[in-house]
């Protein structure tokens, strides 16, 4: 039962098993169990919620609303666990990885942003294939069994040059997992170089592109995702080149930033569309759920989200998100401490080692002193230490092997 662990931990379960017992004469079974979820949570509307839950029915969106709005931190918690453990258990996910952005150079300027540059400052830069090769090598020779591709909306380069480093990265190193390009990418390539959607993806996935992560979503609610993002394909465009890469028999991931100038009911719009394009498509194999840093963006004046926010936006994802299977705390934004809390509030999986990382976490690393590479030991220790089982896995989560130190 979803309570039965806190009940017994009660110092009141004698006393109220003994109460329950001698009303059930008197009491409805219904009313029996509204006392026991009462002691559970303080919030009605939660305790409602909780039983929908606890019948694995589908959350609607103003009960995503009221559980962002929920003060009962704790209880939120507690059923985002209970459907994170009905699905996994106490298993927890990591791999080793590394990131790879490959420019920076963008022809977007989007608000959140502290990595992009315009191609004729000091600092920008593209990484040759020759450079992407040596970094890839570096990364395997430290256990990366995927590499993690994305960078800026570069119009100085051609579209071969994505179907030359795919492949030659490929024909380097064959079993390495190449997640490579969002949504956004996606969408740039195809007018930039005037290729169907379709032609595009097919030319990278032969060249070597494994699967997609899931930047780029942002936020899907206007007028705000046209406040921080104008130069970027909306919402509707995101999802539908998603469901074209999962009917090209790609996976992919699926994002949120949050924490800037969005609402309560942005972010549960959010989730209620990834749920829908999850019921059309079924290619999505995890929500990440991604802090806005806003040190060294245009938005620099705001403060960024606080714990409460983290630790509410992981458990309600893991709430209303019925049918994708994975919640990342992706411990890069969140700092390890709150990652670690973050797997007692729906996640189960915290990402990778990252080895050494890439240009792009630079920009957004909350951890003290910008720290970006966790070896594998000091992840299956952050994971043990929360209590939970670590795992590594590969990029499509088949398991590689029982991880412990």
């Amino acid at each position: 039962m979803l309570f039965a662990n806190w009940l017994q931990k009660s110092w009141n379960f004698y006393f109220l098993i003994c109460f329950i017992s001698f009303n059930s004469l008197v009491f409805k079974k219904e009313e029996i169990f509204k006392i026991i979820y009462m002691q559970f949570s303080f919030d009605t509307n939660l305790t409602k919620i909780a039983a929908k839950v606890e019948a694995n029915e589908r959350l609607t969106f103003d009960e995503g609303i009221e559980l962002y709005k929920t003060d009962d931190l704790n209880a939120l918690g507690k059923l985002a666990d209970f459907v994170r453990r009905r699905k996994h258990g106490k298993t927890t996910y990591f791999n080793v990885n590394r990131h790879f952005n490959h420019t920076n150079i963008c022809v977007a300027d989007c608000k959140f942003c502290g990595f992009y540059r315009r191609a004729r400052q000091d600092d920008a830069y593209t990484h040759s294939i020759d450079e992407g090769i040596e970094i890839a090598r570096n990364a395997v020779n430290e256990g990366a069994t995927e590499l993690h591709i994305v960078g800026g909306l570069n119009s100085k380069l051609p579209f071969e040059y994505y179907t030359d480093l795919f492949s030659s990265l490929k024909r380097e190193f064959p079993k390495l997992h190449l997640k490579a390009l969002t949504m956004v990418e996606l969408d740039f390539f195809a007018r930039f170089y005037k290729m169907s959607d379709e032609d595009v993806i097919e030319k990278l996935k032969a060249a070597g592109m494994d699967s997609c992560p899931g930047g780029g979503a942002e936020i899907f609610a206007e007028p705000t995702r046209s406040r921080i993002c104008d130069h970027k394909c909306d919402g509707n465009r995101w999802l539908e080149l998603a469901g074209k890469v999962h009917k090209a028999g790609l996976k992919t991931n699926a994002t949120m930033l949050y924490g800037h100038i969005e609402t309560t009911e942005d972010r549960v719009d959010h989730f209620v569309k990834l749920r829908e394009q999850q019921d059309k498509t079924g290619g999505f194999q995890c929500f990440i759920p991604l802090a806005f840093y806003p040190n060294g963006t245009a938005l620099s004046s705001l403060p960024g989200p606080d714990a409460m926010l983290n630790l509410k936006t992981i458990a309600v994802s893991r709430l209303m998100l019925d049918n994708f299977d994975h919640i990342k705390a992706y411990w890069v934004m969140l700092g390890l401490p709150t990652t670690q809390t973050a797997l007692h509030f729906g996640a189960n999986d915290v990402d990778g080692t990252i080895t050494d990382g890439g240009e792009l976490t630079h920009a957004y690393s909350v951890e003290s002193g910008g720290e970006r590479k966790m070896t594998k030991n000091e992840l299956i220790s952050m994971i043990e230490n929360a209590g939970f089982e670590a795992v590594e896995r590969d990029t499509v989560y088949n398991r590689v092997e029982k991880a412990t130190v």
